[in-house]
């Protein structure tokens, strides 16, 4: 590939702040812009705002139409896991499938040689392994290396994060002082195909199913009450449950086949887990590792991280015992792995 195509990059624009500024940084470096929407689902306002800022910075604007695709991959995948018990990572799953993925397809079917998100991540070329990591933004606040645990070295290699250095008033202020017509705009904090918040008004509405009224029980299985159905439930939950009880008690496990959801007080220890198991592994700095390693870990995207042992017990599934037992550790979230700020990789929780 000539030196020409390598300065092409295909740029991921979402219509936010982020994307629209890492456009701004990469034209600045002198690279050979263009701007990419990914339509996944009906948002016609954020598409126009991203082919606005493609104009005011003078690069071209491609849209592409994945909707079939998003519903079908990620969607359709949130809704079955969901209704089986799981707490699924739907971003997680996008960004495989469909933000990096099909991001790098299409530059490689428009010819541009790099791809570029408004992630806040960093890269880095390891001369020692030959191998390209992920680490960690500046902005800890703002890190997403969490989401992004699943990435490819081919993928590495191509990807820019532009804002990767950056802090989040750092990037609004670029906005700002260049006029952006989004500088303003409020960042989502919802699941984005569901606006509201509502995953069990969405799962119900979207596959036209009504998930009926079952038992609360305790750990001894005593029945404690009626649930208003069992995707309304999350592990850890303890609001919301509609039940007048002596303590509070949490959501410790939902069982699909009997339509159940296991209630524990809050200082059993079935509420804390010391351990889990965790399958669709994806490592980075190596492709596998032998024996026991020390890392720092995380089963939430905003919790701290915490001081662990991984073990690699298949070439898909990893063994992690914590130093101190985890609250409300969910089957169907993602666990990641960290040496420092370096991204080891991570898995789904089983």
């Amino acid at each position: 590939m000539n030196n020409e195509i390598n300065n092409r990059v295909l740029i991921a624009m979402s219509g936010g702040i982020d994307s629209s500024v890492a456009a701004l940084l990469l034209k600045e470096q002198g690279y050979d812009c263009a701007g990419i929407t990914m339509q996944m689902f009906e948002d016609f306002y954020e598409m126009k705002n991203a082919r606005d800022v493609a104009d005011f910075l003078g690069i071209k604007h491609y849209a592409f139409n994945f909707e079939d695709f998003f519903r079908e991959e990620v969607i359709k995948r949130f809704a079955e896991d969901y209704i089986k018990g799981c707490t699924p990572n739907p971003c997680v799953v996008c960004n495989r499938l469909i933000k990096f993925k099909k991001l790098f397809e299409k530059a490689e079917e428009l010819d541009y040689y790099y791809a570029a998100t408004g992630h806040y991540a960093n890269t880095e070329y390891d001369t020692i392994s030959g191998r390209y990591l992920l680490k960690k933004a500046a902005d800890i606040k703002k890190d997403q290396s969490y989401v992004l645990y699943s990435m490819t070295q081919e993928q590495l290699k191509r990807v820019k994060f532009p804002l990767g250095n950056l802090t989040k008033p750092e990037v609004r202020k670029i906005a700002e002082e260049r006029g952006f017509i989004n500088a303003q705009k409020k960042e989502s904090q919802d699941i984005c195909f569901i606006k509201d918040g509502d995953y069990a008004g969405f799962i119900e509405r979207d596959t036209g199913k009504i998930f009926p009224e079952g038992n609360f029980i305790d750990i001894s299985g005593n029945v404690l009450g009626r649930h208003k159905g069992i995707i309304r439930y999350t592990i850890g939950q303890r609001r919301g449950l509609g039940l007048s009880l002596p303590e509070p008690m949490y959501v410790y496990k939902k069982n699909a086949e009997n339509n159940t959801v296991t209630l524990c007080k809050a200082k059993e220890e079935e509420l804390y887990k010391k351990e889990l198991t965790a399958n669709a592994l994806n490592l980075i700095p190596f492709d596998r590792f032998d024996g026991k390693i020390k890392v720092k870990a995380k089963v939430r995207y905003n919790q701290p991280e915490q001081p662990a042992t991984a073990e690699q017990i298949s070439e898909d599934t990893i063994y992690i015992e914590f130093e101190t037992p985890q609250r409300a550790v969910a089957k169907g979230q993602s666990v990641v792995l960290y040496d420092g700020d370096i991204v080891i990789g991570g898995g789904t929780i089983l």
